[in-house]
């Protein structure tokens, strides 16, 4: 196989690349080179994705069994589209890293691969779509809708959706399991939302790599929910954290409204707590189906916390200080019950 990954460089498209060598396939990168390193053992090929001539001179290093994209999330849909069309004849197959928030239903309602989209057409800018008043659906929500479009419309039945709903794992940029890891640590009291026996879905970063992969080398196109399907109870989640940081904290289980109440945000404050019914009832039998295998969780915490030990540090990324809620908020919040 030979196969051109544009990203790369950090968490999942680091984990693809180097997933790929592993198995002794050929890799080109296409990135910026501005934020992190490229996998040794690459082709490396630095250019923007946005601009045609850079992508004329990438097609000159094809042809390529498939493209895996995993750098789409802040790109417009004309963007994508631009990127599609300019590597098709250098392509067998394009496997795209989306998201649930492309569902109209997301996070209100459960979801099945078969659930409807939202609309955005594949040449919009980034000014395309809104934000409704509950959360949902978001600008960025539609801007993704329209990316697969594009994708669609440059490679038809040979584009791969992946549409996760949280990625965890070693190199995350995010921050949402370092969080807890860190606030694990430190002990004491810690407020958890209740209830405690919510499951949450967060997938392993490499278990998306590797279904990244065998869909890379598949003949099947159309899209894959990619959620734990068995998932994890947030006691549990929690109680790991604590386990693996040799923590003697004890959480302090607080019901929704009263979170509420104290203004605590959900998904980034609290990471991982949201409210809406939808938002872990995420169907992915037919990535299942297709062989998507997910680790346990616990595993993804563990080794989590291992790369944290080592002194992990993650590409610098603004949405790592969105996350987590402030030690006097949550000493007020405890004061209060």
């Amino acid at each position: 196989m030979r196969i051109l990954v544009i990203g790369g460089t950090w968490f999942l498209g680091k984990s693809i690349a180097e997933r790929a060598l592993a198995r002794g396939w050929d890799v080109t990168t296409f990135n910026r080179g501005r934020s992190g390193s490229d996998v040794g053992g690459v082709q490396q090929v630095h250019g923007d994705r946005t601009v045609r001539e850079d992508l004329d001179r990438l097609a000159q290093h094809g042809a390529w069994d498939a493209v895996i994209d995993t750098s789409s999330s802040d790109f417009a849909p004309r963007d994508v589209l631009l990127a599609a069309t300019a590597l098709r004849g250098q392509a067998r197959r394009w496997v795209h890293i989306s998201t649930v928030s492309v569902y109209q239903g997301w996070p209100h309602q459960p979801l099945t691969d078969a659930s409807p989209l939202l609309e955005c057409p594949a040449d919009a800018d980034d000014t395309y779509g809104y934000t409704g008043e509950s959360g949902s659906p978001t600008v960025y929500g539609f801007q993704k809708a329209g990316g697969e479009r594009a994708v669609t419309e440059a490679f038809g039945d040979a584009a791969v959706f992946l549409r996760p709903g949280v990625i965890l794992g070693p190199d995350e940029y995010v921050g949402r399991l370092p969080w807890w890891l860190n606030r694990a640590k430190r002990g004491g009291r810690i407020v958890a939302p209740a209830p405690a026996e919510q499951r949450i879905q967060p997938v392993d970063v490499r278990d998306v790599a590797e279904f990244a992969l065998d869909q890379a080398a598949s003949a099947t196109g159309g899209g894959y929910n990619v959620t734990h399907p068995e998932g994890i109870s947030f006691a549990d989640f929690l109680g790991e954290c604590l386990t693996v940081t040799d923590s003697t904290g004890t959480p302090v289980w607080v019901e929704p409204d009263v979170l509420i109440e104290h203004g605590v945000k959900q998904w980034t404050e609290l990471p991982l707590w949201r409210t809406h019914a939808g938002v872990w009832s995420v169907d992915s039998r037919r990535a299942v189906a297709a062989g998507l295998r997910c680790r346990s969780i616990a595993e993804t915490i563990r080794d989590t916390w291992a790369w944290l030990a080592r002194d992990g540090r993650p590409v610098d990324n603004p949405r790592w200080a969105e996350h987590g809620i402030a030690a006097e908020k949550e000493a007020k919040i405890l004061a209060s019950l």
